[in-house]
């Protein structure tokens, strides 16, 4: 499923010295996720409990938080699992 519209090409930091040739070579490509690979979610229970208790417990109507987890290659090369195991409310400044 390629999205051009949504599509955002790379672009790096200016640096003193460059490690590749920035000029363009070859034909586009997409880079999305989901173009070669297909994606699965698994979230952690307890993780999502903790953000929900956070979210009712917060005056706010939106606030700031981060999910971590990990993204790893599945064992057929066919897809891709991200695992989100982690909560983390950030600070309030």
């Amino acid at each position: 499923r390629f999205v051009p519209k949504r599509m955002v090409p790379f672009s790096f930091p200016l640096s003193k010295c460059a490690l590749w040739d920035p000029v363009p070579m070859g034909d586009v490509i997409g880079a999305h996720i989901t173009y070669y690979r297909n994606p699965r979610l698994s979230l952690v229970e307890k993780t999502l409990r903790l953000a929900y208790r956070h979210a009712k417990q917060n005056e706010k109507k939106s606030f700031s938080c981060f999910l971590l987890g990990t993204l790893a290659a599945d064992e057929d090369g066919e897809g891709v699992t991200l695992t989100i195991d982690r909560f983390d409310p950030g600070r309030e400044v």
